[in-house]
């Protein structure tokens, strides 16, 4: 099985150049599922149900999400119509939608779960390093075939959970951070790791946004509206291959897509 995964989607500049680059890594990477964090979609904060179709008319087959999960109050009732999109699986019992979504792609079934870390993040959510295994034994039950989408802030946890979960799942992937790492490896238990995918969007800037009121916020303290940034388009991801059978990682690469203000003028 062949996935692609594609780092958090920053405002409209993030969604013009994932239209472009999906088609294009499908292309050079056949793959048989896209998946994609789309916590930031919204102009940088949250996803409504308009945009996460627009992720999935991209070409997406799962969309998580991560801490600004409610930021858009319209998207409260709609994971009850889209099991595509999913949250995180560690909030409290109750809480609308689910962590975890199956799909599939050519005939082959891939487990989608969506964490969230609790080092330096806002959400007061359950421990997910005792929720997880429990959730990655009955999902193997249907296939052995699982991505863990883990958004935190803290390099130590990301790493933690991927050892955590070695060889139970076959792909951990962090997001959040928008800046991608270079430690994309397999793990001795057959796990592909990434620390941070990266982010979609533009990334002449800091890290989505215009790079002066980011500076001046640091210079000044003081409060600063912080506007999307829209030069340097560039989707960020990882490609993995893996075993149908077994559920090990047979292949991990990452990949900085650039994609240039002409396409995405074409791709509308």
């Amino acid at each position: 099985m062949k996935v692609i995964f594609l780092g958090d989607v920053v405002g409209e500049p993030g969604r013009d150049a994932l239209r472009v680059a999906i088609p294009r890594l499908k292309e050079q990477y056949a793959p048989d599922i896209v998946v994609v964090n789309g916590e930031n979609a919204a102009g940088g904060h949250g996803i409504t149900p308009r945009l996460a179709y627009d992720l999935m008319r991209a070409g997406a087959d799962a969309v998580t999400l991560g801490d600004h999960t409610w930021d858009q109050k319209e998207i409260f009732g709609f994971f009850a119509q889209e099991p595509r999109l999913i949250r995180p699986m560690n909030y409290p019992p109750g809480t609308p939608g689910q962590g975890w979504v199956i799909v599939q792609g050519n005939g082959k079934k891939l487990a989608v779960i969506n964490a969230l870390g609790r080092t330096f993040m806002g959400p007061d959510v359950d421990n997910p390093f005792l929720m997880i295994k429990p959730l990655l034994e009955g999902l193997r039950r249907e296939t052995p075939c699982i991505l863990v989408d883990f958004h935190a802030e803290a390099t130590s946890e990301k790493i933690a959970f991927g050892r955590h979960i070695d060889g139970q799942a076959s792909v951990v992937v962090g997001t959040h951070t928008h800046v991608q790492t270079a430690d994309e490896t397999i793990l001795p238990g057959g796990t592909a790791y990434l620390t941070d995918a990266g982010f979609t969007g533009a990334h002449d800037g800091v890290i989505g946004r215009e790079v002066a009121p980011v500076i001046q916020k640091f210079v000044t303290l003081m409060p600063s509206k912080f506007p999307l940034a829209t030069q340097g388009l560039q989707a960020d991801g990882l490609f993995v291959e893996i075993d149908e059978e077994t559920g090990r990682a047979l292949r991990i690469e990452r990949f900085q897509a650039k994609v240039s203000a002409q396409a995405v003028a074409e791709a509308k």
